[in-house]
């Protein structure tokens, strides 16, 4: 299956990356490769997730960061990469624009 990546995830990364380079250099970079990776590995994985407001959710294995996703007509679209720290209802409203 093809990873789609939308423009919204990958903001959302962006935004997280910009935050863990403030943290510590290379972190930023770090973060990034980090779920990328957790990404890649819809390649094997996808479908087996739990599903939450849904769409499948991937923890990310580094950082506290959930990889939300749909498979449709045989591809991966990956919807949002959120920090789990946030408030559960912040979540839900950004997951509902992708129902």
């Amino acid at each position: 299956m093809k990873i789609k990546i939308t423009k919204s995830a990958y903001n959302d990364i962006v935004v997280a990356q910009n935050f863990y380079k403030t943290q510590k250099p290379g972190l930023g970079e770090y973060f990034q490769n980090s779920i990328l990776a957790d990404i890649d590995s819809l390649n094997i994985y996808a479908g087996i997730h739990k599903v939450q407001q849904g769409h499948y959710r991937l923890l990310s294995k580094k950082f506290p960061y959930a990889i939300y996703y749909k498979i449709v007509d045989n591809a991966i679209i990956v919807t949002a990469i959120l920090d789990c720290r946030r408030n559960p209802l912040w979540i839900k409203k950004k997951l509902k624009k992708w129902k």
